[in-house]
């Protein structure tokens, strides 16, 4: 069907003690081939130069505004960026990216002289610095083309939505720090709002630098599921792979030949990232390093302890808070 309303597109972004990384993203911003008609960035309370740097392409640039809101977590931030936006059409991104040329275009143009979606879903690729970010990048982040249009749930450092889907599912969940951007899009598929995956939208996200960023990160992200109740079924089976491997490898001190069977196991468990480190190889032109072909099995290891330690106590979590209103 033809829409026929106009679109004005407002570009989002909550930030925190970006001042490293926050130019790169508003340069890329600034360079887009269908310019945002504002981009609206919203500060939690950044105690490095942020606010700073944010204030000086501000003070340049008529179509962006600043709002400083010390103390709101991501969700809330996300929420002020919107309630302080005009567009018509919302599209977010984080800090610590940076994004394609075409990304806004691409993005939105599903939008154009139609109402026949409601959200649209970027992609994102891993921008790493080192071989050790580009084995995390390799280990968790999934490849355009492994994406499943179908069953996708759109990261909020590259989505679209209208203004009023967004307003109808009550914005971003505030009482959650971490995941914060899958309950909204669940929230958006319950309301029956109508998805769509445009893989060419873009956006270039940094791994973290060190083990124990990472460990931090995927912590906080599987304690963000405990606490809204995700993927329960997931958590358990990461659970029960990692009681039946400790039995092969204990089992397998008496009868060797189990070992094989966990080395197949294990092989299978790594084979996506290798996939992944190879194609990004063919696509640049050269090998993939060494090093971080050999970090793969440790990363993989890293994630899932810091996600079967985050997991448990946002579970616990949730079940106080429900006692307490019990």
């Amino acid at each position: 069907m033809t829409d026929t309303r106009p679109i004005i597109v407002s570009v989002i972004c909550p930030v925190l003690n970006e001042g490293a990384s926050i130019e790169a993203l508003i340069d890329s911003l600034l360079d887009q081939s269908r310019p945002p008609d504002e981009i609206v960035i919203v500060d939690g309370g950044s105690s490095d130069d942020t606010v700073a740097r944010v204030q000086r392409y501000a003070a340049a640039t008529r179509s962006m505004h600043l709002v400083i809101a010390p103390g709101t977590n991501i969700a809330a931030a996300r929420n002020v960026a919107v309630g302080a936006a005009r567009g018509t059409v919302i599209a977010a991104t984080d800090a610590g990216c940076r994004v394609d040329r075409r990304w806004l275009e691409f993005l939105t143009d599903p939008f154009r002289g139609s109402d026949s979606v409601d959200v649209v879903g970027g992609a994102f690729r891993s921008d790493p610095r080192n071989a050790f970010e580009q084995s995390l990048g390799a280990t968790t982040l999934p490849r355009p083309d492994e994406v499943r249009g179908d069953d996708f749930l759109p990261s909020s450092r590259s989505i679209a939505f209208r203004r009023e889907c967004w307003e109808a599912v009550g914005g971003y969940p505030e009482w959650l720090e971490h995941s914060e951007d899958v309950v909204f899009d669940l929230a958006l598929k319950r309301a029956g709002y109508r998805f769509a995956f445009e893989p060419r939208a873009i956006v270039h996200f940094r791994p973290r630098s060190t083990p124990r960023s990472f460990f931090r990160q995927y912590f906080l992200y599987a304690r963000g599921d405990g606490k809204a109740g995700l993927w329960p079924a997931r958590h358990a089976a990461r659970y029960a792979a990692y009681a039946v491997g400790a039995i092969i490898v204990i089992a397998g001190l008496r009868a060797h030949r189990l070992w094989a069977a966990g080395a197949i196991a294990g092989a299978l468990y790594v084979a996506r990232p290798y996939a992944r480190l190879l194609a990004e190889a063919r696509q640049d032109g050269r090998p993939p390093s060494p090093i971080a072909l050999a970090l793969v099995p440790a990363l993989r290891l890293i994630g899932d302890i810091a996600k079967m330690a985050g997991y448990p106590t946002g579970v616990a979590w949730r079940l106080s808070r429900r006692r307490a209103r019990n």
